[in-house]
């Protein structure tokens, strides 16, 4: 199940090769000033890779979610702000207007965002309404003739700050709650949009996190994806899809942790002799090596299934939600876990901004917390299991 094809590993290696060469030069440089390359979605553009999903006709490769997953964990191992900051680009973004636009908003939107002369960016969690995305949801949007009046404020937007299309949910019908919920394709340079706040954070730094505000900003009508009120489906098409290619990540901190620590453990010498020749960081090594595998086989099962036939839909009662659910919550305690063992191996070393093992560890624990909290998983794979 996990075995890749030649067409899967070419992709892996090239990537990697790519944030090797890109990126580990300058990530202590990332990390220490929360900056991205201004280059980097230029580069990723001639890369090819930043419409993995996205069809031909719109300037994509026409590939699948295991693609996209891949990428995010080659870049991850190198740098995970920047993996982050593709991710949110090209899946929570672009592949949502993928799936659920139609022709001309396809037509328009996605071309640019494939050669990375535009940036995209998810805009759902709200200051006050973070697990609780939807009924919570405070945005909303009125009709207004061929327009919508949007006004509200969007909390934790990865990307906010650099980003030209912005996927925004807001409520069409309140008394609905979560059922009146739509999505809307925004401009970010609309009049009524700004950035309110740029957060800064412990960890994934170089992948600017904001808070955006609408302020009586005119949407189109035709900007609107699907219906009315049809925004629970969008969300519920591309969470779990989020879910496997964020995952991706997590697989990528670990096995970058992993390889630190092996070749520290090699060249650290106590007692007269190299630390990997103790039991207890033989152990610890063996421990990370088989968590990283674990979360391998969940996140690449996960990502297989989502290409498979029965991967098309997303949502509650479906094998795709829990299995992206479980690929998360698994790598993701796995690479937090890992990471800190790392730490530990490192000793006092691990603990110093001079070594990046310590920034894996910081950056491990994001994805704890986003695309819904490692209980909110537990909560999604044990209702799907007794249903």
């Amino acid at each position: 199940m996990t075995e890749l094809t030649n067409e899967e590993l070419m992709l892996a290696e090239t990537v990697y090769k790519w944030a090797l060469n890109e990126l580990a030069p300058i990530q202590e440089e990332i990390d220490e000033q929360d900056k991205l390359p201004e280059d980097f979605f230029k580069k990723l553009g001639e890369l090819g890779i930043l419409g993995i999903t996205i069809d031909e006709k719109y300037g994509g490769a026409g590939q699948g979610i295991m693609m996209q997953m891949l990428a995010v964990e080659q870049i991850s191992r190198i740098s995970p702000g920047p993996g982050m900051t593709y991710g949110a680009h090209s899946n929570l973004c672009a592949n949502n207007i993928h799936k659920n636009g139609n022709e001309a908003q396809k037509s328009k939107y996605l071309p640019p965002m494939c050669t990375g002369e535009h940036v995209g960016a998810l805009c759902l969690t709200e200051p006050n309404a973070g697990s609780d995305a939807l009924s919570g949801m405070r945005t909303h949007a009125r009709k207004d003739g061929d327009k919508y009046i949007l006004n509200g404020t969007k909390m934790f937007i990865t990307n906010g700050s650099i980003a030209h299309t912005l996927l925004v949910y807001a409520k069409t019908a309140p008394e609905l709650g979560a059922h009146g919920i739509s999505a809307f394709i925004v401009e970010a340079d609309s009049p009524g949009v700004s950035v309110s706040k740029k957060l800064r954070k412990c960890g994934m730094r170089g992948s600017p996190t904001s808070e955006l505000s609408f302020e009586d900003v005119e949407v189109p009508a035709q900007n609107m994806l699907l219906e009315e009120n049809q925004g629970v489906a969008v969300v519920t098409s591309g969470l779990s899809y989020e879910r496997i290619v964020l995952a991706g990540g997590s697989l990528g901190m670990a096995e970058q942790a992993l390889e630190y620590s092996i070749q520290y453990a090699k060249e650290r010498e106590q007692f007269g002799r190299p630390i990997k020749d103790f039991e207890m960081i033989q152990q610890k090594i063996a421990d990370m090596y088989c968590l990283t595998e674990a979360s391998r086989g969940l996140v690449y099962r996960a990502a297989r299934f989502a290409d498979g036939p029965q991967g098309k839909r997303g949502g509650k009662g479906t094998e795709l939600d829990k299995l992206a659910a479980a690929a998360i919550l698994f790598a993701a305690e796995a690479a937090t876990k890992v990471a800190c063992d790392g730490v530990q191996i490192h000793g006092g070393y691990g603990y110093c901004l001079e070594y990046p093992i310590q920034k894996l560890w910081r950056d491990a624990k994001l994805y704890e917390i986003g695309a819904g909290t490692s209980e909110i998983r537990r909560i999604i794979i044990a209702r799907e299991l007794f249903r």
